[in-house]
Parts: C-alpha cells; sequence; structure tokens
C-alpha cells in the first residue's frame, strides 16, 4: 500500500467532504478507514493520520500567506 498515496485521497476527501473532515477532527481512525475502505494496523493507520494533519497544516498556512501576499 502507497502511505502517501493514500495521504494524498484522504486530504482530498477532509477538505471537501465536511462529513469526512468532521469525523476526522473527531475520530482520526475511522474516517481513514471509511475512506481508504480497508480495515490497516494501527501503525498504518497513525502514519496516513500524522501525514494528513502535517498536510491540512501546510495547506492552511499557504493559504494564509497568499491571503496576507494579497493584502500588500
Amino acid at each position: 500500500m502507497d502511505i502517501k498515496e493514500q495521504i494524498s485521497k484522504l486530504v482530498e476527501k477532509v477538505t471537501e467532504d465536511d462529513t469526512i473532515k468532521n469525523l476526522f477532527s473527531k475520530e482520526p481512525v475511522k474516517a481513514v478507514e471509511k475512506v481508504i475502505g480497508v480495515d490497516l494496523p494501527d501503525d498504518i493507520v497513525n502514519q496516513i493520520i500524522q501525514g494528513v494533519k502535517a498536510k491540512v497544516s501546510v495547506d492552511k498556512v499557504s493559504e494564509a500567506a497568499d491571503f496576507i501576499k494579497k493584502l500588500f
């Protein structure tokens, strides 16, 4: 299983689907398993969760920087 691919897939769902976004914020393991459709070992699920959190955080910082650039 390509973890980077699964992270990208989950990031897309989290940013586009409010139901998945809310589930991910409350119960990230269930959100991962729902989107991927497979029950995975905890260590792999945790890697995916950390990757998604990192990617979403970077995207938010990038959006904020773009907004600030537009102000000036």
